[in-house]
């Protein structure tokens, strides 16, 4: 199954409109299910684009759409042009992109190049003996007398990440054995991606969220890792990693940008990449390299005014050398969504998955959610780009008590139950009703959602919260409507003000102003300032503690 050739056109906006977007990550598994099978698909995408349109957002990114096996949700690749049939046709992908165009909606895609899925025709190929199709991946013999890997690399997603077939080799991945990773050493593996690239900005994708963007090169000679402390994915890899962050990346990303800017209106790239630092981040936003970089020392940072005072400076200060925008997230696919990360007692910050949190018994859901309404007004008012997973807008928690027997994700099973894994921030979001499926299938569907929703997500569905101007979703949308109609939002800078101990405060120009309170201890507003929009209720001219402020000067 193969896309057409019809090209839609992106809307008509400045070719930078990346700098200042607000981009929705779809997860198009759990976002809505057209057809009552229990899992979510293109015509549940177009059902709903109303909905991020009238929520004010620029673009949607969507994740992995293509053919897989599904080893890893989509993340195992078996052909990058083409549609999953569980999502739908490809006929339903162009007009879907056609009608988020038509809406005002830029299209973003999830491109996956560390790796391809062990079904991917190359792989198969290789595996039967396929020389050339051996090459484009990484295989090696095996240490000793080859029963042993070829060195001591371990999996993300836990064990060993050699594989070893039947003729004797091994191969590497990096994470699943269903994942194995390509060789970026071949230049067929070069040619075939940014043709790939080709196919889907031809039929009107503005752009790419690149999957693992640090992890495409390894070193020459493979090297064993060795006995230090192993960080795989929370941002502590140290330069001279023999698989992350190797410099050999950015001649791969200066061949992408090329060919993103041989289009009339440039297309774009966001990057996941975890390096050790701000300074190595930048190094992917070289003005020949990508555009944007997701902000994850921002997303690990504790909800602290110092330590979130820190992590912005240097962000915005490293992000000016390359003439790059900051971005900014506070969840996503991969960690615990952040009501239940800040409804916790977690001083330090950094952690992110249910393994590395306090108990469930030291929840506050209440409060996390009253920080994460401040925490949203934070990211809205700050320069540069911000990142919004589908659920963020109605307040959604971590579900922490999925049972073993419904787990899908492969921490879950390399690990031997041991780590808890990403299903809980993957539950399908609720649009309607009192009971599951909350909407989220058609009326009368068959099927039950690929991972169970928890009862209580009756008090947060969006139909529930349309009606409530106390909500989640009402801030949101008025936030973001703000964000567009105030010409001192968006890219640009900003200037701090003084502020008491456990306060931020800074203006943005022209005569805006932002406060977040996280003293714990009502403060004063500045003088001289109307309210325009409060994450909760204001005491009497004073801001309540973690609560924040837009005010217009």
């Amino acid at each position: 199954m193969t896309l057409g050739t019809t090209v839609e056109t992106s809307p008509e906006t400045s070719t930078d409109w990346w700098r200042s977007a607000v981009v929705y990550q779809l997860y198009i598994r759990s976002f809505a299910d057209g057809n009552g099978d229990g899992v979510g698909d293109i015509a549940g995408i177009r059902a709903h684009l109303t909905h991020l349109r009238d929520l004010g957002v620029d673009a949607v990114w969507i994740n992995p759409w293509y053919p897989s096996p599904m080893a890893d949700a989509g993340y195992d690749v078996s052909d990058y042009r083409a549609i999953e049939p569980v999502f739908g046709t490809a006929e339903e992908a162009s007009a879907m992109i056609a009608e988020a165009h038509a809406l005002g909606l830029r299209v973003l895609l999830d491109i996956v190049p560390n790796h391809s899925s062990d079904e991917h025709a190359w792989f198969r190929a290789a595996l039967g003996g396929d020389t050339a199709a051996r090459e484009r991946y990484i295989f090696r013999a095996g240490r000793g007398d080859g029963s042993q890997p070829p060195n001591d690399w371990q999996s993300v997603f836990g064990g060993g990440a050699w594989t070893r077939v039947v003729d004797g080799a091994w191969y590497l991945h990096l994470f699943d054995a269903g994942q194995p990773d390509l060789n970026w050493e071949n230049p067929e593996v070069v040619a075939e991606f940014e043709d790939v690239l080709r196919f889907w900005f031809d039929r009107g994708v503005d752009g790419f969220r690149i999957d693992v963007a640090h992890g495409l090169v390894k070193e020459a000679g493979l090297p064993d890792v060795g006995d230090e402390p192993e960080e795989l994915l929370d941002g502590g890899h140290r330069p001279g990693h023999p698989f992350w962050d190797r410099d050999g990346v950015h001649e791969i990303y200066r061949g992408w940008r090329a060919v993103a800017d041989s289009y009339p209106e440039p297309k774009v790239f966001v990057a996941e990449a975890w390096v050790a630092g701000a300074e190595r981040l930048v190094r992917y936003l070289r003005p020949d390299e990508l555009h944007t970089a997701f902000n994850f020392p921002y997303l690990n940072t504790a909800w602290d005014a110092t330590s979130l005072r820190t992590v912005i400076d240097e962000s915005l200060e490293t992000y000016a050398t390359v003439d790059a925008p900051a971005t900014w997230v506070l969840s996503n696919h991969d960690v615990v969504r952040h009501v239940s990360r800040m409804g916790r007692p977690h001083g330090d910050g950094g952690r992110h998955t249910l393994n590395t949190l306090p108990p469930v018994e030291t929840l506050d859901r209440g409060l996390g959610t009253i920080r994460a309404r401040a925490a949203a007004m934070l990211m809205f008012a700050l320069p540069g780009s911000a990142y919004v997973y589908q659920g963020d807008e109605l307040g959604l928690w971590e579900v922490e008590d999925l049972p073993g027997e419904v787990r899908q994700d492969p921490t879950w099973f390399r690990t031997n139950q041991e780590e808890i894994g990403r299903d809980g921030c993957r539950v399908p979001i609720p649009w309607s009703g009192t009971e599951a499926p909350f909407g989220f299938s058609p009326g009368g569907a068959s099927a039950a959602p690929w991972l169970p929703q928890p009862a209580d997500f009756a008090g947060v569905t969006v139909a529930a919260e349309e009606s409530d101007p106390g909500s989640m979703l009402a801030l949101y949308r008025a936030a973001l409507r703000l964000r567009r109609e105030l010409p001192g939002l968006g890219a640009g800078t900003l200037t701090w003000r003084d502020a008491p101990d456990g306060v931020l405060a800074f203006d943005r120009e022209p005569g805006f102003t932002c406060v977040l309170n996280l003293s714990g201890a009502p403060v004063a507003l500045p003088e001289g300032t109307r309210v325009l929009l409060a994450s909760g209720p204001l005491a009497g001219g004073e801001l309540p503690g973690d609560t924040a402020v837009w005010l217009e000067r």
